[in-house]
């Protein structure tokens, strides 16, 4: 592997001593310097273009040209005459400049290839064509090389250091906006034009007094002869591992028309490719806004759902996954749009895992733990959604969503522990939630514009848990304190929990726009939430019949049955003045709080006022280049179950109980950031760093009997403190593309055990180093170094974890018909003292096909060709600090067919 690296290192070096420059400057008729005009270099033996670029604010372009070659430059801008001249070169740079005329007729001299990038105004349009080379199958594959424009770890399109909010295909919504979902499953082979939206408004009417700049969205644009008709491919395939046969069907096919859109994706196999993970599922917003994030308030509903095992890169021991989803938007006319999409995933998963613990504070007698689990995971997986659009005019628009979310999941776990023996786990669970969203919006004059958002969730969950400790000896002191029943073969515990919770959150927007510079915004909202709570801790019996213990701790409660109601009606105003680069927009928001919660008969209650000033303010250096710093002030608030006395059980080795007078906690929140997208040179840089201060957080006292503890949360009077930073450096060179990445995280936070108080403070180091190829003809590689730092400073213990990985990615098209691809990666997972584990991942495939234009492709496809057994990371928490190995899927190899529509 390390020979591979050296030659494509060398290869690059070779190639990039092959080039020389193109350069020079595009005038107007009176010497006026012309920003965004576009050049091209068309080779004339070829008939390729070679090369392409755009002037800066100065006039300047640069292109980077082979040696001894002979060029016809094209030189194009809107409005004036294209120029065109024949330049040879040698082995030295060429400079020419261009001086371009007015020209109102329309016999300009014919542009033979399209430009790959132009710019109108906030959009960037990128010619697709123009960045293929063959092996491209997927949107991914196209995006990953346009220059400013990124797909991360979590699978999001970033363009400038932004994650896209929306994703369209002839503007028309993909499901949603789903940017994971678009770039998995829309083929290549239908891109026509690739459209990066920036500044982008949801709503026309609010765009000018609205802050847009943080919103990007991208629109694909369809080739013409993938319109009116069925597109995509089904995919269908089969191997043999070890243990078992493997398969996968996906089929993924479109519709696209003026007024009508379908699309349909399926999965179904037992690779572990994952079309629509559990974290995906729950991360899926289905498009909706929260009006309420910008009033300063932040109540949290909570997670009540299973204590899942998360995957690790999307990998398992054995992983079986059914996915279907179907996505459709109809205009009848041009005023009413209706859409909606279905999406159901079933994944039924294996995990292994082995996790060193280390505990903090050693002088309270809390050992050090070794667990091995074993995990089997059932997940059914629905949601759906329904929306209508209606824009009667210009002035008036109306929106309406309304989505459902339906769950069947369980777990059952076999856990080993050094400390407590053996354990057996189940939980299930099957929630549901309804979400609705009203929106309006009018125009009274081009001074006086409003808008009402009221959203509206019903949530429903009920998880069940049971354990059953077999080691009596190591539980007994637990099982006092529970009062269980120690005359039993094991212990048999269960608990029930029921969460319901309605939550409006509604407001009036009302914008006062004073001049073309200037406007003022007020705002008057209200946010009510109501909660029930539920739950019971009971004992099964060997005879099968249930016990219900009565603590010994906890004054006796182990069950809940609390009401907690929360209300927030808010008056904000702001005030929006841009002058020169500079816009600033200072505010403020007056709140009127209460909240009660009514258990065991007592009723506690909290009503007071509170202000919660924030600002905004944003340089504008230059079209592609700004500087942005933020300030907020957020009163955050907890959910019932923090509230309830009751004991609840975490799990066997984890219980709570909660504390009825919870004040609120109050943040402050520092952002700074800065973006800069240079055409001319095509360097994309982003960095930002932002702290943040929670005064009275919710901290819990913790207190342990061996590793089994009990939690108590409380307002804690010392105050947490993170501060992060992050940046990208990118930048192209003809062919190639290099960028650097850094992220540093440091927190400090208190920790209370056993009444004792701690500062604990966390530093996370991230690194990261890249160079990528982008060859019309030749093969592409990109080689990229990642490099981590997890230092974990807990008072009485430290900890230090090390991870090292460089990566290699290598594609070609071979004789026009065959497509090559392999990825290798080299882990390294140490502490300060020695290498904890070293693994590596080899995936390839080579894939046939006629020409471009055969409705089949057929496809060998190998996975952890070196049978890789586990993986390993590290993690902390404000008790202890784990390192896991994880156990994967073995090497499978599958033959698979591909036909396209």
């Amino acid at each position: 592997m390390k020979k591979i690296l050296v030659v494509l290192l060398l290869l690059a070096v070779n190639l990039g001593f092959a080039q020389v420059k193109l350069e020079g400057v595009v005038k107007d008729s009176i010497g006026n310097p012309l920003e965004l005009a576009n050049v091209i270099a068309i080779n004339t033996e070829t008939q390729a273009l070679e090369s392409y670029g755009i002037t800066n604010p100065q006039g300047e372009y640069k292109l980077s040209v082979s040696k001894n070659s002979v060029y016809n430059l094209q030189v194009s801008y809107i409005g004036m005459k294209t120029e065109q001249l024949k330049v040879e070169t040698t082995d030295k740079n060429v400079y020419k400049t261009f001086v371009l005329h007015s020209d109102n007729t329309l016999d300009e001299v014919e542009l033979i290839y399209e430009m790959p990038v132009t710019i109108k105004g906030d959009t960037i349009v990128y010619n697709a064509d123009s960045f293929k080379n063959g092996t491209e199958r997927k949107l991914e594959d196209v995006l990953k090389k346009l220059p400013g424009v990124e797909i991360n770890d979590d699978g999001q399109i970033e363009v400038e250091g932004n994650v896209v909010s929306k994703v369209m295909v002839d503007g028309k919504d993909f499901f949603d906006g789903d940017s994971k979902l678009a770039t998995q499953n829309i083929p290549s082979n239908a891109i026509d034009k690739v459209e990066v939206l920036k500044n982008f408004a949801e709503v026309g009417q609010l765009s000018s007094v609205t802050n847009n700049q943080d919103n990007v969205a991208i629109n694909i644009k369809l080739k013409e002869g993938k319109k009116n008709f069925w597109f995509g491919d089904i995919k269908a395939g089969s191997g043999i591992a070890e243990t078992e046969g493997l398969y996968i069907l996906q089929p993924k096919l479109f519709y696209y028309s003026p007024k009508y859109s379908i699309n349909l994706i399926g999965d179904l196999n037992n690779l572990g490719e994952i079309a629509f993970s559990r974290r995906d599922y729950f991360n899926f917003t289905g498009g909706f806004r929260a009006p309420s994030r910008s009033s300063g308030t932040n109540i949290n509903l909570g997670s009540n759902s299973l204590g899942f095992l998360s995957l690790q890169n999307n990998r398992a021991q054995e992983i079986n996954t059914k996915f279907g989803a179907a996505n459709f938007s109809y205009s009848p006319n041009e005023h009413l749009d209706l859409s909606g999409f279905g999406i159901f995933s079933s994944n039924r998963i294996t995990m292994q895992e082995n996790n060193s613990i280390i505990y903090t504070n050693t002088d309270l007698g809390v050992p050090d733990e070794i667990t091995e689990s074993k995990t089997k995971q059932s997940s059914d997986l629905f949601m759906a959604k329904f929306s209508v659009g209606y824009k009667p005019n210009s002035d008036n628009q109306l929106d309406y969503d309304v989505m459902a979310r339906v769950s069947k999941e369980s777990q059952d776990q076999l856990e080993n522990s050094s400390v407590l023996g053996n354990t057996m786990q189940f939980e299930s669970s099957s929630p549901f939630s309804i979400n609705q969203n009203l929106n309006y919006y009018y125009t009274l004059s081009e001074k006086h514009i409003f808008a009402i958002e009221a959203q509206h969730l019903w949530q429903d969950e009920d998880p069940f848990y049971n354990a059953i400790i077999e080691d009596k000896n190591t539980y007994d002191n637990t099982a006092d304190a529970l009062g269980l029943d120690k005359q039993q073969i094991d212990y048999n515990v269960n608990q029930d929990k029921r969460v319901k919770s309605n939550q409006v959150d509604a407001k009036v927007d009302y914008f006062n726009v004073l001049n073309a510079k200037s406007n003022i915004n007020v705002t008057l909202g209200t946010i009510y939430s109501h909660q029930k709570f539920n739950s019971d801790i009971f004992q099964v019996l060997d005879d099968g019949t249930a016990f219900d213990p009565t603590p010994t701790i906890n004054d006796g409660l182990d069950e809940n049955n609390i009401q907690y109601a929360f209300t927030d009606v808010y008056v904000g105003l702001r005030y929006t003045l841009k002058s020169g680069i500079f816009t600033f927009t200072p505010g403020a928001t007056v709140h009127s709080y209460s909240s009660n919660n009514e258990q065991f008969g007592e009723k506690y209650t909290n009503n007071f006022f509170k202000i919660l000033p924030d600002v905004d303010v944003r340089l504008q250096l230059k079209k592609s280049e700004r500087i942005t710093l933020t300030y907020n002030m957020e009163t955050q608030f907890t959910d019932v179950t923090q509230l309830a006395r009751g004991l609840v059980m975490n799990n066997y080795n984890s219980f709570f109980y909660g504390n009825e007078a919870l004040d609120n906690a109050i943040s402050h929140a520092v952002r700074l950031s800065y973006s800069s997208f240079n055409m001319f040179n095509y360097t994309n840089v982003f960095a930002n760093i932002s702290y943040n201060k929670s005064i009275d957080k919710i901290r819990n006292i913790t207190n342990f009997e061996s590793v089994i503890r009990s939690n108590s949360p409380f307002n804690s009077a010392y105050a947490d403190e993170t501060v992060s930073a992050n940046g990208r450096f990118q930048r192209q060179f003809g062919k190639f593309r290099a960028s650097a990445n850094a992220r540093f995280n440091y927190s400090k936070f208190n920790q209370f055990i056993q009444n004792n108080r701690s500062v604990n403070e966390n530093y996370t180091q991230n690194y990261g180093l890249e160079l990528r190829s982008n060859f019309r003809e030749a093969p592409n590689f990109e080689i990229g170094y990642n490099y981590s730092i997890q230092d974990n400073d807990q008072g009485q213990t430290r900890t230090k974890f090390f991870t090292s990985s460089p990566r290699v990615e290598f594609d070609a098209l071979i004789w026009k018909v065959l497509t090559f691809k392999t990825d290798y990666t080299y882990n390294n997972f140490k502490d300060e003292e020695a290498t904890l584990n070293s693994y590596e991942f080899w995936n390839a495939s080579l894939a046939y096909r006629k020409d471009k234009d055969s409705k089949w492709e057929f496809e060998l496809k190998a996975t952890n060709l070196l049978n890789t057994k586990t993986q390993s990371q590290s993690s902390a928490s404000d008790i202890s600090v784990r390192a896991t190995d994880y156990y994967i899927q073995p090497r499978y190899v599958t033959l698979r067919a591909v036909y396209s529509l």
